[in-house]
């Protein structure tokens, strides 16, 4: 069985929550939908999300992915990007595909990737953190109302953090306020140039 997204106001997300859905119905969704962008899937223990993002939601998101690359390239971080990538376990009855996702370090051949990112437009949904926890993945970072949180993956799960874990030098309330940019170009250059400026030094103090 396949199904679609209601129609909402364009303003909002799209999305749907569909319940007793067993994993190869989600399969077939997913199947069915093939290289299309949307609906994005998402899959917990039996229920499904179906979600189609706004023109704000997919501005957001591009505009995130391209400021880090630009923040990793500027500090020589190796990286590679894979946008939504759809990620499964029918194990752990899991299935996710993020707004952006990163694989972070020389080597790409790995079956999760180390960050995913997500943006939060409109509240609703399933768990997509204790999604990401059963499919493994290091770092997981939403854009909620102009801030970036960051959830570092431990023992005992996702941990709330302060910086990345995998980009430990990158300063997100910086990075945030760029994307206020009206055009993509001009963020990304105006970013650039903010992470080339020298840091100001302390002026000493004089000896009385």
């Amino acid at each position: 069985m396949v199904f679609s997204p209601p129609i909402v106001p364009e303003a909002a997300d799209q999305r749907i929550v569909l319940h007793r859905i067993p994993w190869a119905h989600y399969e077939a969704q997913v199947a069915v939908r093939g290289e299309a962008r949307v609906p994005r899937v998402f899959y917990l223990e039996g229920a499904m999300e179906l979600m189609s993002p706004s023109e704000d939601h997919e501005k957001l998101r591009f505009y995130l992915g391209r400021l880090l690359e630009v923040y990793a390239l500027e500090n020589g971080i190796d990286f590679s990007g894979y946008g939504s990538w759809t990620l499964k376990s029918g194990p752990n009855e899991a299935g996710a595909e993020p707004d952006e996702c990163y694989i972070v370090g020389p080597d790409p051949k790995k079956s999760v990737p180390d960050l995913a990112i997500e943006v939060v437009w409109t509240s609703g949904g399933l768990d997509k953190l204790e999604i990401y926890r059963r499919l493994g993945v290091r770092e997981v970072w939403f854009w909620i109302d102009g801030v970036i949180e960051v959830h570092v993956l431990g023992a005992q799960g996702y941990a709330h953090a302060q910086r990345s874990a995998l980009f430990p030098g990158l300063d997100l309330d910086l990075l945030v306020t760029f994307l206020d940019q009206p055009i993509a170009s001009r963020a990304i250059r105006a970013y650039r140039d903010a992470l080339r400026k020298p840091a100001t030094k302390p002026k000493p103090r004089r000896r009385r």
